[in-house]
């Protein structure tokens, strides 16, 4: 029941949309051509797109201990986060880090939205900062764009377009050596780019791949991207709560709406103070109308905020009649942010962080793995001795070779001998494989798997230890059984 007095926003639709915005009747697209955004939150969006941009194209150029700063070679499976390398034995790390960024993810979308898609997400930076600021810059603002459009094919409609698809052409080929950059390290790029394509044909190829996918996107695909394509939009579906921070129409306060006539100074008493203008439709990059609440397409741009505010301006009204605000906050007037919700959300994802930040201060940059050889039993020497064979394996996650040396802690009756070289010299990045025997006197024999315990050292200090069992007899007085 609805308390007296007491608004609802649905009392003011005038139609339920069951379509997307961007397909006509006949199931056909409809291109948007939206009305060239500008206004206070625009301004602080191109700051923002700035300092990203510019952290994206200096990335593969930016190295710490002499490591990139960020690699996602998923060829070698080899993943570099903030100069910390990650190996295949360092899965459990990655995924953990991947965890940890969902749940991030979550926690920030119940409180703030899609917040992510409108400021940060690099379809829509360099969608709406990047190429689309190039069409206004060449086609003009939407009605000319639409005006071009529907002409003929003149001179000057021919050179527009062509200088726009060129530019387009050139921006995608730059893109995709920087997102190669990322996935195999700007040195490999530098070597595609300076031979010929026949000596380096799967990264001529690759490369080749990357900007036609960049162009069809930005170029043809464009807001297609987020409102069919993406599994972000569809999330927030079940991430977002009557309390998340999102950009939202004050019904309260613009409805009912109404046409401001010609030479009316002011809004009626009964009227609300959205004048059906219709900008904040013209002005969306994926065609929706902010008034008809929260949608799927919504990436919270902002551009329909900003041109509202200078319609609110010129009409002498208060601004924020689409605003950062909440479905709770406008009906009730007040915003609570710091819910249970997310409360438990920021629960899990400081125990996720703190968890993530131990393994990876205590990871070691060698790891060893020693293992019995498959299929071989204890041998016993002429003196006595019992021996076992072990296949053992250092992996260097390290940019330097390093020199090892193996001892065994304990019993302190054992002692081994590595077959082949005794130095152990592993590569930098690499991994090493070798076999080593341990001989054990068979009165220190007390179980048929005994543990023995092996310290790895470099330059005289321990940096791991590892166990291995070591099969045997059990040795009774005089007699050996076996159980």
């Amino acid at each position: 029941m609805k308390e007296a007095g007491q608004t609802n926003f649905y009392e003011f639709e005038e139609e339920f949309r069951d379509t997307l915005a961007t397909v006509d009747d006949k199931g056909k697209r409809v291109w948007i051509n939206p009305k060239k955004p500008s206004g206070r939150l625009h301004n602080w969006r191109i700051v923002v797109t700035t300092v990203l941009l510019s952290i994206f194209f200096a990335g593969p150029f930016i190295s710490l201990n002499g490591r990139p700063f960020m690699l996602f070679n998923f060829f070698e499976r080899k993943f570099i986060l903030f100069g910390q390398v990650f190996w295949p034995q360092d899965f459990f790390l990655l995924a953990l880090t991947l965890v940890t960024l969902f749940v991030f993810v979550i926690l920030f979308t119940v409180a703030f939205g899609r917040i992510w898609c409108g400021w940060a997400c690099p379809q829509t930076l360099f969608m709406e900062m990047v190429f689309r600021k190039i069409e206004f810059l060449i086609e003009g603002d939407a009605n000319e764009q639409r005006r071009v459009n529907n002409g003929p094919w003149t001179v000057m409609k021919i050179r527009r377009k062509l200088t726009k698809q060129v530019i387009f052409i050139a921006l995608s080929v730059i893109i995709a050596h920087i997102t190669m950059a990322y996935l195999i390290g700007i040195e490999e790029v530098k070597v595609i780019v300076t031979q010929s394509p026949s000596e380096q044909m799967a990264g001529f190829i690759g490369l080749m791949v990357f900007t036609g996918i960049f162009y069809g996107v930005f170029a043809y695909f464009r807001e297609q991207a987020c409102i069919a394509v993406c599994p972000y939009g569809r999330l927030q579906g079940v991430l977002l709560v009557k309390d998340s921070i999102v950009v939202a129409y004050d019904w309260l306060r613009g409805e009912p709406r109404g046409k401001l006539k010609k030479n009316q100074t002011s809004i009626t008493e009964k009227q609300g103070d959205c004048i059906d203008c219709k900008l904040c439709v013209h002005v969306c990059p994926t065609g929706i109308d902010i008034r008809h609440g929260t949608q799927l397409e919504c990436v919270n741009c902002t551009a329909c905020i900003d041109v509202c505010d200078d319609v609110m301006t010129k009409i002498n009204k208060p601004t924020g009649l689409i605003r950062y605000s909440s479905y709770n906050a406008i009906k009730d007037g007040v915003q609570e942010l710091f819910t249970p919700r997310i409360a438990g959300y920021s629960v899990v994802l400081v125990a996720l962080i703190s968890l993530l930040s131990y393994f990876i201060s205590t990871r070691a940059d060698i790891e060893t793995t020693v293992l019995k050889v498959p299929g071989t039993l204890y041998t016993k020497t002429d003196d006595g001795q019992i021996t076992n064979l072990y296949s053992i394996e250092f992996v260097n996650k390290t940019f330097e070779d390093i020199n090892l040396e193996v001892k065994i802690e304990s019993p302190q009756q054992a002692t081994f001998m590595k077959i082949g070289d005794p130095a152990i010299v592993v590569p930098r990045e690499g991994i090493l494989k070798g076999m080593i025997m341990v001989k054990l006197p068979e009165e220190a024999i007390t179980s048929m798997k005994t543990v023995i315990e092996l310290g790895i050292y470099q330059n005289g200090e321990k940096v791991e230890t590892t166990t291995a069992k070591f099969v045997g007899p059990i040795v009774k007085g005089k007699k050996m059984v076996l159980k």
